[in-house]
């Protein structure tokens, strides 16, 4: 069985922590057994490692967040990359495509999808593994794991089923789906509650030749580099819509145990370990409060019950826990550039913008270069920068030359000039660019690895003598 983790979307209901580029699953909000801080994805990653889960296992994600995972799971990670950002049925088509095209999978074999924040315990992740054994005795074409209701949610789609499948000894109890209810009302839930209707959890499991025979049916392709061309025309509509609901026979396993949606700055605080993050007062007076602050700045709340309160370069927000939910219909329609990212070197701040008659575009950014890590060697077309190194030791390469920085060097980087900088402790800097098009996609990269740029250096000074 190949297992495939669904890594998108964007988070606005976690606004301001979470924004195009670092979504819910990248927030480094809970805790591991250690007491150290970890991310939605770090604790998926690390509880499928503690079952001995069999390798490899693939991340599906778009390109925004390559460098995060990076970051988070190391370099090793098998990632399936997306050319844009679709919704779930066109990301499980080029999954399906890239293990038949590039990893010669066979059509027999068994494929699960599951997201990559899912929030669950050990036995959540055995009863995941008996979805192979579900579809060889159900003879069915789709297995899915459903949910047991704790309330009469309207937040989730909710799996109907008919009649029990005689499953033998083998595995746990499975039922044959009758019909599907996508976030219903708060009647329709309780009717579905007393039809004994789970949540859909959004794990399912299929062979690869059928979802292989779907595409075919579509006049879609099978082979993963013909897929990538086609990407931008599948339509953009989720995996349950386009295939399960529409498939004929479909087997669904009841899990009772612990499974949260974490989508919400309310259910995911019921799962932190800590009431305050950041530099953050918070007065004894305060209760069910919690305060996530990534600014410099402190934040002091006095007698504030039941709210949430974020703050990150990208904003701040104070909300009541039960209404948080509604900030993502209200960050959605702020289309500026997230203020903050993480990347596989380290991290950027946006300190500044502005637009001047003399100079074009101006941005100055805060970055920080972990320790043995290192930025492309690259030049830019449209933009000069100014480095100001402020903490830390490092190695600056400027068009093939090499020199040690440390603090107060002032490094100028000139329009078209290649350059890099690796860490040799950690790296602090200001950097401010300058142009008539400040973007990030204005970066020509000539090499990713430090051996890479280590042997032009050698190269011009082989020449220089």
């Amino acid at each position: 069985m190949k297992l495939i983790l669904l890594s998108g979307g964007s988070g606005k209901r976690l606004w301001p922590l979470s924004n195009d580029v670092r979504s819910k699953q990248f927030l480094k909000v809970l805790h591991n057994p250690d007491g150290e801080r970890e991310t939605m994805v770090q604790r998926v990653w690390r509880q499928l490692a503690a079952t001995a889960w069999p390798q490899p296992v693939y991340i599906s994600t778009g390109s925004a967040h390559v460098d995060l995972i990076h970051s988070q799971l190391g370099e090793s990670v098998p990632l399936i990359v997306e050319p844009e950002k679709r919704d779930t049925y066109p990301a499980i088509a080029l999954a399906a495509t890239y293990l038949y095209t590039c990893e010669n999978v066979e059509r027999n074999e068994v494929i699960t999808i599951m997201p990559v924040d899912a929030y669950v315990e050990p036995p959540f992740l055995e009863r995941v593994k008996e979805l192979e054994n579900v579809l060889r005795l159900s003879g069915t074409e789709l297995a899915l794991i459903g949910v047991t209701p704790t309330y009469p949610s309207t937040k989730y789609g909710y799996i109907v089923p008919s009649r029990q499948v005689d499953s033998g000894a083998e595995v746990q109890p499975f039922y044959a789906v009758q019909s599907f209810k996508e976030k219903p009302s708060v009647e329709q839930a309780e009717k579905l509650l007393k039809r004994e209707a789970l949540w859909n959890c959004g794990v399912f499991a299929f062979r690869l030749g059928y979802l292989l025979r779907e595409l075919e049916r579509k006049g879609l392709p099978t082979d993963y580099h013909a897929m990538r061309q086609q990407y931008a025309s599948l339509p953009a509509i989720s995996f349950d819509y386009e295939i399960v609901e529409k498939a004929e026979k479909v087997a669904v396993v009841p899990y009772s145990g612990y499974w949260k949606d974490l989508g919400t700055w309310n259910t995911l605080t019921e799962e932190m370990n800590a009431e305050a993050v950041g530099r953050v007062f918070l007065d004894e007076s305060c209760s069910n409060t919690h305060v996530l602050n990534e600014l410099d700045i402190p934040i002091v709340s006095i007698g504030v019950a039941n709210a949430i309160i974020a703050a990150s370069p990208d904003g701040i927000l104070v909300s009541a826990k039960e209404k948080s939910h509604l900030v993502k219909d209200i960050a959605m329609d702020w289309n500026h550039r997230p203020m903050y990212e993480e990347r596989r070197w380290g991290w950027y701040q946006v300190l500044h913008f502005q637009k001047t008659e003399e100079k074009g575009e101006v941005l100055t950014k805060r970055l920080h270069i972990h320790a043995g890590k290192h930025l492309s060697y690259q030049y830019h077309q449209h933009r000069s920068e100014v480095w100001t190194i402020v903490t830390g030791e490092g190695e600056f390469v400027l068009n093939d030359r090499l020199r040690p920085v440390g603090p107060g060097d002032v490094l100028e980087i000139p329009v078209g000039a290649k350059h890099s900088i690796r860490a040799l402790k950690d790296l602090e800097f200001i950097e401010v660019q300058m142009g008539s098009r400040l973007v990030e996609e204005d970066i020509v990269r000539i090499g990713m690895s430090w051996e890479e740029i280590a042997a032009q250096v050698k190269q011009m000074s082989v020449a220089d003598d």
